[in-house]
């Protein structure tokens, strides 16, 4: 898999890693269980896009430096800003399931921070492994451009499809199967993920959670990781950008559970996203989207989504009030 970011590059992208997740678990030991408030979780979340945009100055800095070409540093940066965008797009779906779930097993809200954390390292984890296997396996068969391409449009069918229903965790297998072959407490106990009952050690809620967390964010991985390869299959740039909009999600999902019901719309403009994606990656061979198009075309839709979904609440406030 071939990049254009050098070596230097990917050592100091993991130590940014590194020294994120390091400060953000001392911020949470020294806090320790407390509710997350709008402010904070804006200010959090402030400091992670601004890190992300630090990291894309820096990346076209080296692009520039290593090839001479302020052109190409141009584009590789647009390339890692559309792919951010995009899987900070698709987290807004992410996040809501995770409400979903938090909401389902009535989880204290001052336990979830800690739960998103350990969620956010399975993720930065399984998503490198599935970069990495994603990239081969482009490298060595092109048609699976086509494969991934249709799977994106199918999906942003079915999250169309979905988007006005309410979801539900009743019948989700992962769940039942969970269930079947680990006994669960009826309690929390306290943040720990396995208490003693009967003189056995079972699992508390809040590791049912966990699993839960981290199948869901495989789930969306698979559609959020084929949608940046269609922006770009340089490994590096996929890599960063899924990873830098991870960092966030802890304090973006805190943020914007507090505001859900004002962007009720939203799924629908990320089904929009997906299908125009996965037709971009079925024209690759016919016809190549610029980059900047295909920025220009999610920051519009996302726009749009969410100036329909606050015009459409308030309308609906005004209506009840009358």
């Amino acid at each position: 898999m071939e990049t254009v970011a050098p070596l230097w590059l990917w050592v100091t992208f993991v130590a940014i890693v590194v020294a994120s997740l390091f400060v953000d678990f001392v911020v949470l030991k020294k806090q320790g269980a407390h509710d997350i408030g709008v402010k904070e979780a804006l200010n959090w979340s402030l400091i992670w896009v601004a890190l992300s945009f630090l990291f894309n100055g820096l990346f076209w800095w080296a692009i520039k430096d290593t090839t001479g070409s302020a052109e190409l540093a141009n584009t590789k940066s647009l390339e890692f800003l559309t792919g951010y965008l995009i899987e900070k797009s698709l987290a807004v779906d992410n996040i809501f399931v995770f409400l979903m779930i938090f909401t389902y097993f009535a989880v204290p809200s001052h336990f979830q921070k800690r739960v998103l954390m350990i969620g956010i390292i399975g993720a930065i984890v399984l998503r490198t492994i599935m970069i990495l296997v994603g990239g081969w396996l482009l490298q060595q068969f092109h048609w699976i451009l086509y494969v991934f391409g249709a799977f994106l449009i199918l999906t942003g069918v079915k999250m169309w499809w979905a988007a006005g229903q309410e979801p539900s965790l009743d019948d989700n297998p992962a769940l039942k199967l969970l269930r079947k072959f680990l006994p669960v407490s009826k309690n929390y106990d306290g943040e720990k993920f396995w208490t003693i009952e009967n003189g056995q050690k079972i699992a508390t809620p809040l590791f049912m959670v966990i699993c839960l967390i981290a199948l869901t964010d495989v789930i969306f991985a698979v559609d959020s990781i084929p949608a940046i390869f269609a922006i770009t299959t340089d490994p590096f740039i996929v890599l960063t950008s899924n990873v830098f909009a991870i960092l966030g999600l802890r304090a973006m999902y805190f943020l914007l559970a507090a505001v859900a019901s004002k962007f009720h719309l939203l799924n629908y403009g990320l089904a929009v996203i997906l299908v125009f994606i996965g037709t971009k990656m079925c024209l690759i061979d016919v016809f190549k989207i610029p980059v900047g198009i295909s920025l220009g075309v999610v920051v519009a839709i996302l726009a749009i989504t969410m100036v329909l979904s606050v015009r459409s609440s308030s309308s609906s406030s005004s209506s009840s009030n009358s």
